[in-house]
C-alpha cells in the first residue's frame, strides 16, 4: 500500500504524526478522502469526523471542531481547532455540554444563539464519534 505523511496540529500540540494510507475529512461541501498522490488542495474543514486508515490496517476516528487541510506532494497537514480521538472522548462531559446548549437555546433571551448552536453541534459530534471506538 502506498502511504503519505500526515500531521494533525491543534493550537496546543502536534496531535498526530504518521505515515497513513488514507484520511477522510469533513469539508465545507461534504466529506472527502485523501489518498497517495492526491492533487494539491487547501480546504476549510467543518465540525465532524476524521477517519484515518493507518499502514498497519488500523482505522482511527477523531472528532474535529473545524480547521483547515493542506495536501501537497504526498504530505497532508491538518490544522484543527480541536481534536479528540474517539476512545478518549469523555461522553459524560459531552452529554452535559449538549444539555447545557439545549437549555440555552430554549431560553432564547439574552443568549448568543450562534454560540449555543455551535456548542450543541460540537457536543453531538463528540457523542457520535465516541461510538466509533
Amino acid at each position: 500500500m502506498k502511504v503519505f505523511a500526515l500531521e494533525i496540529v491543534t493550537p496546543s500540540k502536534l496531535a498526530f504524526n504518521a505515515e497513513v494510507v488514507s484520511i477522510t475529512v469533513p469539508g465545507t461541501v461534504g466529506e472527502f478522502q485523501v489518498l497517495f498522490n492526491h492533487a494539491p488542495i487547501v480546504s476549510n474543514l467543518e465540525v465532524g469526523k476524521i477517519k484515518i486508515q493507518t499502514q498497519n490496517g488500523e482505522t482511527l476516528h477523531f472528532a474535529i471542531s473545524g480547521g483547515v487541510i493542506e495536501v501537497l506532494k504526498n504530505k497532508v497537514v491538518v490544522l484543527a481547532q480541536s481534536l479528540e480521538r474517539s476512545d478518549e472522548i469523555d461522553t459524560d462531559r459531552a452529554r452535559q455540554a449538549v444539555e447545557r446548549a439545549k437549555q440555552r437555546l430554549e431560553q432564547k433571551n439574552q443568549i448568543d444563539v450562534a454560540r449555543a448552536e455551535a456548542a450543541l453541534t460540537r457536543g453531538l459530534n463528540r457523542l457520535k464519534v465516541s461510538s466509533l471506538r
